[in-house]
């Protein structure tokens, strides 16, 4: 992916780099260079974007107890 710098020296990020990240508006961000020259852009709060699996992990509620459950498998009212 490429970008293009304005003349005030910015630049748009990439929505899929700004997904993967986590980064919505407003937000602060952080370059580092790297060892090998590189520059690592990361989110300043320094926290892990959650996954596309962990945002579907949740809970219910309470539910049905393994007795209802079994009681339902079984027809019993």
């Amino acid at each position: 992916m490429s970008t293009t710098v304005t003349t005030k020296g910015q630049v748009t990020i990439p929505k899929p780099v700004r997904d993967f990240l986590g980064i919505l508006p407003g937000m602060q961000v952080d370059f580092h260079r790297a060892a090998d020259g590189t520059v690592v852009l990361t989110r300043a709060d320094q926290k892990k974007p959650a996954s596309r699996f962990a945002k579907l992990r949740g809970h219910a509620g309470a539910g049905l107890d393994t007795d209802a459950i079994m009681a339902l498998t079984r027809g019993e009212p």
